[in-house]
């Protein structure tokens, strides 16, 4: 039996922590994932990990993302006079694909939505949008709070992006849309995704961490965040894993890059989904919560010596493993 969605109520929204790099400090954060028609590029083409499109349907309306936003500012409101809710400094709103992409939210739309964070007195916004959508940013230049846009970069290889992981488009056309922004006072976060399909775990540490340093020698990015591959539904990436082509990263893989990347004085993050999970970055099983919660950790704090505290056995294993791995061009011990 499908589950029926309702296109009235967001996919889901949450209260943590996230650093505010820019005041160096920790702050309250509420993040609200948006149920919308869906990413433009994945009705063309589509990336091979990204399967955030289940989540969509083209039936959804501008209105039902509205009445999305009155769900989350009455839950909200129900956590104040409860006593249960720190007032967010920082509001995230992500969409199947890009914040300013107007067949997903029309400028009405996101105006309401600048409208929400003014409201709740939040200091930062930060969305996500695709490069050919970033000029309607500076809608927001009237606006009293920062504004944070991620772009999903992946890696700064060309042929990684476009012929691995289908992206859709070029570093330069990147580069366009950094400088575009960071001309107008937005802060521009990368997403780089650790381990590709069809990369070897070693390759994928050094492709994450020669994208970092592009990215950080060229001044095109204020963070970067690291996204290890976890293995979505209905996506070419679960095709592979299904029929044992691909194993997603080992968490070790994920310290390394952290400790390589801090080491070129960029500011770097990462938040592991599904770590520990079959279909998410793990280790051996033992050390997957331990290690995980130390990558987080890192990513408020910035203290190395989280990531240095964290040791198991099987961190020779995942030494073996890159060894193993440049002779067997398919993942061993699987």
């Amino acid at each position: 039996m499908i589950k029926k969605r309702n296109f009235d109520r967001p996919v889901s929204f949450w209260l943590d922590e996230e650093l505010f790099w820019e005041k160096n400090r920790i702050e309250s954060c509420l993040t609200i994932i948006l149920r919308t028609r869906g990413c433009y590029w994945a009705e063309r083409a589509g990336c091979v990990m990204c399967g955030y499109n289940v989540e969509s349907d083209r039936r959804i309306t501008q209105q039902n993302v509205l009445k999305q936003l009155d769900f989350v500012r009455k839950e909200i409101g129900k956590m104040e006079k409860i006593g249960k809710l720190e007032k967010p400094r920082i509001i995230k709103v992500f969409t199947s694909g890009s914040f300013f992409d107007p067949s997903e939210l029309s400028k009405e739309t996101r105006s309401k939505f600048y409208d929400f964070v003014e409201e709740v007195g939040a200091e930062k916004l930060i969305v996500e949008s695709r490069p050919e959508f970033v000029k309607n940013a500076e809608e927001v230049s009237e606006r009293e709070f920062l504004l944070e846009v991620g772009i999903g970069v992946e890696s700064t290889n060309d042929f990684v992006r476009n012929r691995i992981i289908e992206k859709g488009f070029t570093f330069e056309s990147f580069k366009e849309a950094s400088k575009f922004l960071k001309d107008r006072g937005f802060s521009v976060k990368a997403y780089l995704l650790l381990k590709p399909p069809f990369l070897s775990e070693g390759e994928a540490i050094n492709d994450a961490v020669d994208s970092s340093r592009t990215l950080i020698e060229g001044k095109y990015v204020d963070i970067i965040s690291l996204n290890l591959m976890n293995v979505q539904s209905r996506t070419y990436v679960e095709k592979l894993w299904q029929r044992r082509f691909y194993r997603p990263p080992w968490l070790w893989s994920a310290v390394e890059v952290l400790k390589k990347v801090k080491g070129l004085d960029g500011l770097i993050i990462s938040d592991p989904v599904a770590a520990g999970k079959k279909r998410g970055p793990h280790n051996c099983g033992k050390c997957d919560k331990e290690v995980a919660e130390a990558i987080k950790r890192f990513s408020l704090t910035r203290e190395p010596k989280v990531l240095e505290e964290v040791e198991c056995e099987c961190k020779d294993w995942w030494r073996d493993y890159i060894l193993a791995e440049k002779v067997a061009r398919v993942p061993v011990g699987f």
